[in-house]
């Protein structure tokens, strides 16, 4: 499981490690916010309505499933264990919400958590994007700092900075070499306080 708070990286750095690594695979979640202009259906998320959403969870057909801001996310139950039955490791892409439904029900998942290097950069990184209105892109930076008041939740947690060693970390943490990466190190401590406020 890999999460982060909106603008930090995330969907750059998996798609980077997919390359490194062709064997993994992407579950591809469902979602119920209107793709954007370059998502392709099928390829970034199942793009469907609201009532679709509330159907499959009533079906069970979700892993995990959660609301971020205004829209719904859900990873599918059948495509993931599918592939895990063949040997697969799968990526979830998911919220610190769903990756405690996903903890739950397969306590052997390892977590990662992104971070940003700081919350100029987060702020820059949203703003670069245009995608999002300044109402907006508060909105986000302001839910980004709750959103990393979990990452201590995590297994591990990688500082999205220099997007190349991001990268080589998620790598190290897949290949079982990650030790150097884990939430509680000593040296994670200081940009925490500072990305919440109490440093």
């Amino acid at each position: 499981m890999i999460s982060a708070p909106s603008g930090a990286g995330k969907t750059s750095l998996v798609r980077a490690l997919l390359e490194r690594d062709p064997a993994l695979r992407v579950s591809i979640s469902h979602t119920t916010r209107k793709p954007r202009p370059h998502e392709v259906p099928g390829r970034e998320y199942y793009f469907v309505s609201i009532e679709e959403f509330r159907a499959l969870v009533a079906r069970g057909a979700f892993l995990e499933h959660a609301q971020v801001f205004d829209n719904f996310y859900g990873t599918g139950r059948e495509a993931v264990e599918r592939l895990l039955a063949a040997g697969t490791d799968v990526i979830l892409e998911i919220d610190w919400q769903g990756a405690r439904q996903v903890r739950a029900a397969l306590p052997e998942c390892i977590s990662i958590f992104i971070l940003p290097p700081s919350l100029g950069a987060l702020e820059d990184r949203l703003t670069r994007r245009q995608t999002d209105s300044a109402e907006v892109i508060a909105r986000r930076l302001r839910d980004a700092v709750d959103d990393m008041r979990h990452s201590t939740e995590f297994d591990y947690v990688v500082v999205n900075d220099r997007f190349e060693e991001a990268v080589s970390h998620l790598a190290a943490i897949v290949a079982g070499h990650g030790e150097s990466l884990r939430k509680d190190r000593e040296s994670i401590r200081p940009l925490l306080r500072e990305l919440l406020g109490a440093g």
